[in-house]
């Protein structure tokens, strides 16, 4: 009882926390999807955004192509059923338990987020099937070991999990602490378990990082683009499923995908722990 008044509390103060005002990278990343989660300061941020960098209007389809097609690599393949996906996002279709159990109803999904406005959301429309399970986590990437204390609550982390680090080590703008927070989720899990990761690159054209320093002057969340050999090295010890790392187009495409005729500057993987 006094566990859920606790976090009763803390959800209410953090929701008094929320600032229309400012724009919020989950809910400008919502309206770039179409979705309607968002406050004018979002949209104007959105507007500024592609007005600044055009190719920002093809990020939102092509990482969540990327997304789908690694959750289906995933379970129908590397045989996952448990997935802490950090970095949750507001958009509920087509998210990670929608594809994993739809393939595997027994899936059980952590989602992990700080952003008030992002956990209530989750908890309110992430519904699980009755074999499953779906758990939204309020924590900071930046701190591995609150993340795998609660989500132990839900996964077992004996057994193989995926963890999704979804446009989230952006936001980590020191290197060695991003390296560190892959570290201690990978050190945690069992063997064979796998991560799938995607990240705006520096190293795929002018429009991203003119797109990055759009954000960074008007926003209170800073983004850090890093090259394919940075995120390399942040993977270092995984093995690569092939094509390994590359644009998040070009790993393992499909028919129904959007196609561009531009180059999206992220970057996507998956790599396995052996």
């Amino acid at each position: 009882m006094a566990d859920n008044w606790l976090r009763e509390s803390t959800r209410l103060v953090k929701a008094a926390l929320v600032d229309p005002t400012v724009p919020n990278p989950a809910r400008v990343g919502d309206h770039l999807g179409g979705g309607r989660n968002n406050f004018e300061a979002d949209r104007r941020a959105s507007r500024a955004l592609i007005a600044a960098a055009p190719v920002t209007a093809s990020i939102v389809p092509a990482v969540r192509g990327f997304h789908r097609r690694a959750v289906r690599y995933l379970v129908a393949e590397a045989g996952i059923r448990q997935f802490l996906d950090v970095g949750a996002r507001l958009t509920m279709s087509g998210n990670t338990h929608e594809v994993a159990q739809s393939l595997a109803p027994d899936c059980r999904i952590v989602y992990v987020s700080s952003d008030p406005v992002v956990v209530s959301h989750t908890r309110a429309l992430a519904m699980s099937t009755a074999d499953g399970a779906v758990a939204a986590l309020d924590a900071d990437s930046h701190y591995p070991g609150t993340i795998l204390a609660g989500a132990a609550e839900t996964l077992d982390l004996d057994k193989p999990v995926a963890i999704l680090l979804t446009a989230t080590l952006m936001f980590v703008l020191d290197d060695a602490l991003a390296a560190e927070i892959v570290q201690s989720l990978v050190g945690a899990v069992a063997v064979g378990s796998h991560v799938a990761l995607y990240h705006h690159a520096s190293d795929l054209g002018p429009e991203g990082i003119v797109g990055a320093r759009r954000w960074n002057a008007m926003s209170d969340r800073p983004v850090k683009l890093r090259s394919r050999t940075g995120l390399a090295g942040l993977l270092a010890g995984l093995d690569p499923v092939p094509p390994g790392l590359v644009p998040v187009t070009e790993w393992r495409p499909e028919a129904a995908d959007p196609r561009f005729e531009h180059v999206v500057p992220v970057h996507g993987a998956v790599g396995r722990k052996s």
